[in-house]
């Protein structure tokens, strides 16, 4: 049966980190859906790309995937923060035992919900001091049982590769690295990283 994602999308989100991770997921074969956290479909990033939202944060059957995607951005994760419905579908994520995953300044909106008690993070570093119930990591991608967080832009195509993985799709994961050549980019990085 195909994996399913949610993905929350509130105005600020960080487009690289939305957009990668959606894409990763689904070339790795997974039924990616965006719900907006906005008042609108169309919800404006932190660098003003427009990106539209499958459905609304109200709508029906948002507890029905296998797990919840929070993309960083300062403005938009502290919407996903201070949003009482987003609040509510992050702790039911946790409490049925579904993957909550979070990038950059996002996980603020973790600890906002209490499901960071516990566990194992990490963040961007701005958003470090925010993050207190959890044991801080400074790895680039922390799992932590179905908790996964990352710290920024920069990390999102692996920390969605992990998602993969995490989601049951090893396979899929090694074949999306290689046809994104993200693994030819690791053999090679001291030629293309200087």
């Amino acid at each position: 049966m195909m994996k399913r994602f949610l993905v929350l999308l509130a105005k600020g989100f960080e487009e690289t980190e939305a957009v990668t991770a959606i894409d990763v997921l689904r070339r790795g074969g997974v039924d990616v859906v965006l719900a907006s956290v906005a008042d609108t479909p169309l919800v404006e990033g932190a660098r003003k790309i427009v990106v539209k939202a499958d459905v609304s944060i109200d709508s029906e059957g948002l507890l029905d995937f296998d797990g919840i995607y929070l993309p960083g951005g300062a403005k938009g994760a502290k919407t996903l923060r201070d949003d009482a419905r987003a609040q509510k579908l992050i702790r039911a994520y946790k409490e049925k035992g579904k993957l909550v995953a979070a990038i950059c300044a996002a996980p603020i909106a973790l600890e906002q919900a209490g499901v960071l008690k516990g566990e194992t993070a990490t963040s961007n570093p701005d958003f470090k001091d925010h993050i207190k119930q959890a044991a801080y990591h400074e790895e680039p991608i922390v799992v932590s049982g179905k908790l996964l967080t990352s710290r920024a832009a920069g990390t999102t195509l692996p920390f969605a590769l992990e998602i993969l993985r995490q989601l049951g799709l090893q396979d899929e994961a090694k074949q999306v690295s290689r046809d994104m050549m993200f693994d030819y980019l690791i053999e090679n990085r001291e030629k293309i990283f200087y």
